[in-house]
């Protein structure tokens, strides 16, 4: 493969829309059936070798409040070599935001229980039916926790996509699951149960949401999560507010704050066999990097740790110019499996 394109400005493809019905269990419930509008893109290779008969396709999975857009830098890069997908997760982007249903309200034919269940069932069920052949699946963020429960589904049965291996970028660690308890504050028990009545209100967390998707608030979120500053523009500020005027943003954020019992990275990947590769920026003010670290060194799937000096929580939008290659070897490497090495990548750092 050759050198990738350097990143810039994406003029963004017109999307296309997929008709997807989750599967009973993968959030909704016995006898319903919900049909959702799931907004996807793709960048196919320009490379005419690999337009049609790529070995290996990426595809490209946001994190929590972004969208398919938020890859505007990956996607004209990777796309000028091996076909590459990006898609909105139900309840963000373009994709259908319906009510949210918490675990323990009565289940009906408009309301979806958010989760990760539900988002790997999309992200599967997306690669058996629109991408069609083995993939890369690329996740940042919550993106990283989805990436992993799709490949457990896309490769418990056979079929024409399974996955050949994963990148995960800043994976979220979802340090508020219960099942992270003995990991907070010792008075973290004592408000739990408060934290967890107020926020399934609905009218609270509406308010808590309309009061979050601010453009100023936005900025403000963003000098946090990229350290340097690097690609805090007005386009990336619209690209994250547009969706958030949509009628039924507000669901989605319900459903998220309430995955209190949810899928957690460390359990997903202690049942990999996969090559999984890691992608962390040394600045995250979210997920720390010592958690990478300690997961390279505890789960033989990892084959490499790749670390960014002064890079935040979204490497790829703030360093594309690192995460770029990064990908792109990561893809070629993954389209050959046999020149796999044999033992992990010893961890190292980009500059």
């Amino acid at each position: 493969m050759a050198t990738p394109t350097p990143p810039h400005r994406w003029p963004v493809p017109v999307g296309e829309t997929w008709t997807w019905t989750p599967p009973v269990g993968a959030g909704i419930g016995p006898d319903h059936e919900l049909s959702l509008e799931i907004s996807w893109c793709e960048e196919p290779s320009t490379s005419a070798p690999l337009t049609s008969a790529a070995p290996l396709a990426v595809v490209l999975i946001h994190g929590f409040g972004a969208c398919k857009e938020h890859w505007r830098h990956t996607l004209p890069s990777l796309g000028a070599h091996l076909p590459t997908y990006a898609l909105d997760l139900v309840g963000f982007g373009n994709s259908s935001q319906p009510r949210a249903r918490l675990a323990d309200e009565q289940s009906d034919h408009h309301s979806l229980h958010y989760g990760f269940e539900l988002w790997g069932a999309q992200v599967a069920a997306f690669c058996r039916e629109i991408v069609g052949r083995p993939v890369l699946l690329v996740g940042n963020s919550i993106g990283g926790v989805v990436a992993l429960r799709a490949t457990q589904l896309l490769n418990a049965d056979a079929g024409p996509s399974p996955c050949s291996g994963l990148v995960l970028i800043d994976c979220a660690q979802r340090l508020m699951d219960d099942k992270q308890l003995g990991r907070q504050p010792a008075w973290m028990a004592w408000i739990r149960p408060l934290l967890k009545a107020m926020v399934r209100q609905r009218w609270l967390s509406t308010a808590l949401f309309r009061n979050a998707a601010r453009p100023a608030l936005i900025r403000q979120v963003l000098r946090q999560a990229y350290p340097s500053g690097a690609h805090v523009d007005e386009e990336l500020v619209d690209l994250l507010y547009r969706p958030s005027r949509r009628p039924g943003a507000a669901e989605a954020f319900r459903g998220f704050i309430n995955l209190f019992n949810d899928h957690l990275a460390p359990d997903l990947l202690a049942q990999l066999d996969l090559p999984v590769h890691l992608i962390w920026g040394e600045a995250d003010p979210w997920e720390p990097v010592t958690e990478a670290r300690a997961w390279a060194g505890r789960f033989p799937c990892i084959r490499s740790l790749q670390i960014l000096p002064g890079v935040g929580h979204c490497p790829h939008d703030e360093a594309p110019e690192l995460v770029n290659p990064l990908l792109l070897a990561i893809a070629e490497q993954t389209s050959r499996p046999q020149q796999m090495p044999d033992q992990r990548a010893p961890d190292q750092q980009a500059t």
